[in-house]
């Protein structure tokens, strides 16, 4: 059996005794001089005057301008747009929809016609769509959500 080294303890640290804290001085503050006010200044007595005020003429505004007439019957609106597929997802209102129908989408910043080429309900392709649905069109341009969708009758 082999041997161990003994190993030799390290001496403890002694803890430094407590010094006591130094006495403080009191500072014995001075008192200040009060500051001098200004004297109080009063104003003139203002004379009454009567203002005399020119009114202008309203400007004439020009009338908004009336809104396009619809392209159409309004059957929904854009609820979610897909960028990658370039698919928007419709909720149709009223009405029927069918594949190859002419619909026109008109929104803040959209303002397009384009035939229908595919309409899909949950991943499934189907012919036509009724009211109440949401389904799936793939778009030509951007969409956007609240976009409305109008089917154009020729």
């Amino acid at each position: 059996m082999a041997t161990r080294k003994k190993v030799k303890a390290k001496p403890k640290r002694r803890k430094a005794l407590a010094k006591r804290p130094a006495a403080r001085r009191k500072v014995v503050k001075r008192a200040r001089k009060p500051a001098r006010k200004a004297p109080a200044r009063r104003a003139a007595p203002k004379v009454a005057r009567r203002k005399v005020v020119k009114r202008r003429a309203p400007k004439p505004r020009p009338a908004a301008a009336p809104e396009p007439a619809a392209p159409g019957e309004r059957i929904g609106v854009v609820t979610h747009f897909y960028g990658e597929p370039s698919v928007a997802i419709v909720k149709l209102e009223t009405g029927m929809l069918r594949v190859g129908d002419t619909i026109h989408i008109r929104g803040h910043t959209t303002d397009f016609s384009q035939r229908v080429a595919s309409l899909q309900v949950e991943h499934a392709p189907v012919d036509e769509v009724g009211p109440d649905d949401d389904f799936g069109v793939r778009v030509e341009q951007h969409v956007r959500e609240h976009d409305v969708v109008y089917k154009v009758t020729s």
